[in-house]
Formats: structure tokens, C-alpha cells, sequence
């Protein structure tokens, strides 16, 4: 069973969330969806200042079995992306919950963010794709 830790909130297309609670968030992949597409060889991350909706096709992540985009879970602008990724995109399939987050976005609505799936919901979702 993948890991599916209880303080992050999620979404459908396996991104986890880690809200500050003053409108910025952490943004990265669960450790679901590192493992299954296994050994990452490139992330493409977009640039600072970027205003993104929810939803809208943010980053890519490539490894030697495919290519993913990577959603944006809200509504706001790209505040800093996680440059050590450039040169170790492995860091997202060796720690997806910390030191292979993607981006940090500033949240235009954080009402928003109660929209997103808890910990529980995410794990049905997963449970579901792996039967």
C-alpha cells in the first residue's frame, strides 16, 4: 500500500497538497503515482509568476516508462518551483512528500482548498485504480 499521509489534502489525478492555512501551498505527486510510473528521468516545471487554474496542465514529469502531466489542485500563481529537481528528478521517487515537491503556489481562493480530497477519500480513489 502506498503511503497516503493524514495531514496533506489530495486530488483525483494523484497531487498532493500541503496548505499553509496563509495562501501558499506545496504542491507534489503522491507517492501512488511515483510508483507507478516508476524511475523519473526529467521534470519540466513551470516558471515563477505563472497564473494557473484549477486543472489547468502545469509541469510534466518523465520517466522510462512515460511522460505525466502534472495538474494545478487550485487557482493561483506559481510562487517558486523546487530547482534541485533539474538536476535529481529521482528526489520526487525517493522522498515524494518532502524533498521532491514540485512548485509552490500562492492560492487565489483558499476556499478552495476544502474542495480538495482528504486522506481517506484519496486512499478509496487509489484502492480503486490498483483492484
Amino acid at each position: 500500500m502506498s503511503e497516503v499521509p493524514k495531514d496533506l489534502s489530495y486530488t483525483k489525478t494523484h497531487e498532493w497538497i500541503d496548505y499553509d492555512g496563509d495562501g501558499t501551498c506545496t504542491v507534489g505527486i503522491t507517492d501512488y503515482a511515483q510508483s507507478s510510473l516508476g524511475d523519473l528521468v526529467f521534470v519540466e516545471l513551470p516558471e515563477s509568476g505563472t497564473k494557473v487554474g484549477a486543472g489547468d496542465a502545469v509541469a510534466v514529469v518523465e520517466s522510462v516508462k512515460a511522460a505525466s502531466d502534472i495538474y494545478a489542485p487550485l487557482d493561483g500563481e506559481i510562487a517558486e518551483i523546487n530547482e534541485q529537481l533539474e538536476d535529481s528528478p529521482e528526489l520526487v521517487n525517493e522522498d515524494p512528500f518532502g524533498e521532491g515537491w514540485l512548485f509552490k503556489m500562492t492560492v487565489s481562493d483558499p476556499e478552495q482548498v476544502d474542495k480538495l480530497l482528504d486522506a481517506d477519500a484519496y486512499e478509496g480513489i487509489v484502492d480503486e485504480e490498483e483492484d
